[in-house]
């Protein structure tokens, strides 16, 4: 098997909101889009983030309705005090405070607009 590229896909009520959300948060680019499809990349990031519509009937039966509710979408970045200074700065929510773990992970966490958990990374390990 040769894998040629990676896709984390999560399903939500609006995959045009979750889209903005990263493009001008993130500095993500969309690359695809369709009713109830955004696909988005980075030159960075080692896989593009898929937003499907919840209901797109594309999707087998069992997945159709299952929302994103659960999942985090985590970026390991190389300053995360600037970036959380960044986003409050655009008014972005933070949900999870910064935390430090013993095992050296230091992280906080957003949500998108469909509630969709997004939490930047540092490791001090």
């Amino acid at each position: 098997m040769r894998i040629t590229s990676t896709a984390i896909s999560l399903n939500v009520a609006d995959p045009a909101a979750a889209a903005r959300f990263l493009t001008e948060h993130f500095g993500f680019t969309e690359e695809m889009a369709a009713d109830g499809f955004r696909s988005l990349a980075r030159p960075d990031v080692g896989a593009n983030v898929v937003f499907l519509r919840v209901g797109l009937p594309t999707l087998p039966g069992d997945q159709r309705e299952v929302h994103a509710q659960g999942q985090i979408l985590a970026f390991v970045v190389d300053d995360l005090e600037g970036e959380l200074a960044r986003l409050e700065q655009e008014g972005v929510t933070v949900t999870m405070p910064l935390t430090a773990e013993e095992w050296g992970e230091r992280a906080f966490q957003v949500r998108d607009p469909n509630g969709v958990i997004i939490q930047l990374v540092d490791w001090n390990g």
